[in-house]
């Protein structure tokens, strides 16, 4: 072989192992907590993993940006009197929320939990105990805090748990999205949310609608804790406003329905 066939094969060579190893790097996904970049008010935010990465483990964060709709939802760990006063405002305005709940909030709060399934609210699995899942590498230890959970609920409510994941803290792992799937789960992730679980440091109602209201864009899922008292306060203000801006909430069951 010439010398000069040979650089250009080995060039060749070169340039597709460069996009082999493109393709693999936007492919994986890493270990962490779930981010947001906000490049611009109004519009969707850039993830830490994108829609294509994530669709693949039936996960999602963001719907249909062409539509103005917002998909609610709430985590709680645990109860401090706000829960009431969210399912009320729902009620009112009529939206479907989804509210992911640890083992120890069923278990003190059969009551609330029972309310939000008659209520048409989604009730989906935080896990168990709250771990960091990204820590368990054995899928029959991840299994079993997304199962116990399952049969909790069954024995409070006599409903089967509808399978939406959210990991604790958004901690994840491309390991645990599989497994989740595998269970038949689909991971539920956000596209906007502020700090507003600091029992202590509550914001004020001005701070949370300068962080919320510009924020929002079409295809939302937005974050919040129903341990917040302001965002119990503020709940009605928003949905609102948001409905005066043309805007619809639907049930996370539509994030993942196929996109005409």
């Amino acid at each position: 072989m010439r010398k000069r066939d040979l650089l250009i094969l080995l060039g060749s060579i070169a340039a597709a192992a460069a996009v082999a190893l493109s393709v693999f790097a936007t492919s994986a996904l890493s270990t962490g907590s779930w981010g947001l970049s906000f490049r611009q008010e109004g519009t969707p935010p850039v993830g830490n993993a994108g829609q294509d990465q994530l669709r693949r483990y039936d996960a999602a964060y963001l719907g249909d940006t062409s539509q103005k709709v917002i998909y609610l939802t709430f985590d709680a760990g645990y109860e401090c009197g706000s829960t009431a006063k969210i399912l009320d405002v729902l009620k009112q305005h009529q939206a479907p929320a989804a509210f992911f709940l640890v083992g120890s909030y069923i278990e003190k709060n059969a009551d609330l939990v029972r309310r939000m399934a008659e209520e048409g609210h989604i009730v989906g699995n935080h896990t168990m105990h709250h771990y960091d899942m990204s820590k368990l590498s054995d899928k029959d230890a991840f299994a079993k805090e997304l199962t116990d959970l399952e049969i909790l609920y069954k024995e409070i409510t006599g409903k089967d748990m509808e399978k939406y994941y959210r990991p604790p803290q958004g901690i994840y792992s491309e390991k645990n999205l599989k497994m989740a799937q595998e269970l038949g789960y689909k991971t539920v992730f956000w596209s906007l949310a502020y700090v507003d679980w600091l029992q202590d440091d509550q914001p004020t109602r001005e701070q949370a609608l300068k962080k919320l209201l510009p924020r929002m864009h079409p295809g939302a899922v937005l974050l919040l804790h129903s341990t917040s008292q302001t965002n119990a306060e503020i709940l009605d203000e928003l949905l609102t406003t948001w409905e005066s801006e043309g805007y619809r909430f639907a049930s996370i069951g539509e994030l993942f329905a196929p996109q005409s």
